[in-house]
């Protein structure tokens, strides 16, 4: 049994395997398990045992969703009933979800299958963000195969479970991350939040139960069904069971995706990449993604898990680490970050659509050492005022505004002195 259930079966080169090919790595054993042995009622049992939490970023724990799709589908009584797959991962630094589609995409199709099983789905839906071009064609690639094979479709398996599985590739944008968002995406809508409740597993797409999972939660489930709930959860370093795909990038010497134990630091992580690039220092890394506080070298230790991360003072998001040496300018690196979310936001309530563009051009202008004293105090008082969470329509204005208050907490003096017109660090 792998050690890493996740990219254990991925080819050196990437390029995805056939049908036949992944049933020779034991593929597809899972999904005959889950369909032949077990009710959908002991999946999600099995899945909580293994302490599954979601992995696009909120962590929140896989049964526990499930379970809510399978209430509100009794609630809505017969008619079809979706599970969405987000394969849009737009934040800065992710890069995981892009290789599981490409190189595993039987992998994905096997866990969402045993997933819809288990909530009670009637078709799968994976978006996936245009520009994903090589991720959107294996996996229409493998549904065919999975279709001809019998492994979807009508009686599958000859279990007498029937579902439909297709790909969906959008414009994307990072709003369409928020699954209310992404839902209105599939539905042909402008991608905006939806106001809660109903929540998706009651009412999502097209008003029937929905639930929405990420490409790498999914992806863990094969793993769980074929090799038990203790063996997943032993792989971790902590409570949280399983691996994890950690994507560090910035400032290491070799940017690159690894799985490894749940629980991992960032410490190890940086080491495998090769430590800091031209053997500089450590100054900062954001554990989780852009949308995530800063930790110091006093936090490398630090057991990169959701616990844990969180009790540091960050989250672990979607464990893309952006590492930053002790030349990278912590100030350009947050205003690159508003940059981005300014542009990114739906532009449906005011604190995303005006106060984002308005923090990134104050940035710029202290960046550029045009900045006054006036405009660190109106920095301040945007994190003050429409950084907590309900401030906004959705929390991605909370999550962008997330590096700036890090920031300003940890790195004032920083901000202050770019106010003589000079960065004390250097430039990222």
């Amino acid at each position: 049994m792998s050690k890493k259930p996740l990219t254990g079966r991925a080819r050196a080169d990437r390029q995805p395997h056939s049908l036949a090919a992944w049933r020779g790595l034991g593929g597809g054993a899972a999904l005959a398990l889950a369909l032949k042995r077990h009710s959908p009622e002991a999946v999600i049992a099995m899945v909580e045992a293994a302490g599954l939490r979601g992995r696009g970023g909120a962590g929140f724990p896989t049964a526990n969703k499930w379970r809510f799709m399978r209430a509100g589908a009794d609630k809505a009584g017969p008619g079809a009933r979706y599970l969405c797959v987000n394969g849009d991962e737009t934040e800065p630094g992710s890069f995981k979800d892009r290789l599981l589609m490409e190189a595993l995409p039987h992998q994905l199709i096997e866990g969402a299958t045993i997933a819809a099983y288990a909530t009670g789905a009637t078709e799968v839906i994976i978006l996936v963000r245009d520009e994903y071009r090589a991720a959107a064609a294996a996996l229409t690639r493998a549904i065919t195969e999975a279709e001809q094979a019998g492994w979807l479709g009508r009686d599958i398996l000859g279990s007498g479970f029937d579902l439909m599985m297709r790909v969906h590739t959008s414009a994307g944008r990072y709003i369409v991350g928020e699954e209310t968002a992404l839902i209105a995406a599939l539905e042909g809508e402008r991608p905006v939040p939806r106001h809660r409740p109903p929540y998706p597993a009651v009412s999502g797409l097209w008003g029937r139960p929905t639930t929405v999972n990420n490409v790498e939660t999914l992806s863990a489930v094969p793993s769980i069904i074929e090799n038990g709930a203790d063996w997943y959860r032993g792989l971790s370093r902590s409570d949280e069971g399983g691996t994890k795909l950690y994507g560090v990038s910035g400032c290491v010497a070799r940017p690159q995706l690894i799985e490894a134990p749940m629980g991992t630091t960032g410490r190890e992580l940086i080491e495998i990449c090769g430590g800091i690039r031209n053997g500089r220092a450590l100054f900062a890394f954001q554990p989780g993604g852009g949308a995530t506080a800063f930790l110091e070298t006093a936090e490398l230790d630090v057991p990169l898990d959701f616990t844990h991360t969180k009790k540091a003072g960050s989250s672990l998001g979607t464990g893309a680490l952006i590492v930053l040496d002790d030349r990278a300018c912590p100030v350009a690196a947050i205003g690159r970050h508003m940059r981005f979310y300014a542009r990114e936001s739906c532009g449906l309530c005011t604190p995303c659509r005006d106060g984002l563009p308005w923090v990134a051009k104050l940035l710029d202008t202290l960046e550029a050492g045009r900045g006054a004293k006036a405009d660190l105090d109106l920095l301040h008082s945007h994190v003050q005022l429409s950084a907590p969470s309900g401030r906004s329509y959705c929390d991605l204005n909370t999550g962008a505004l997330t590096p700036l208050k890090s920031g300003l907490e940890r790195f004032g003096d920083i901000f202050t002195a770019h106010l003589q017109g000079s960065c004390p660090v250097g430039r990222a």
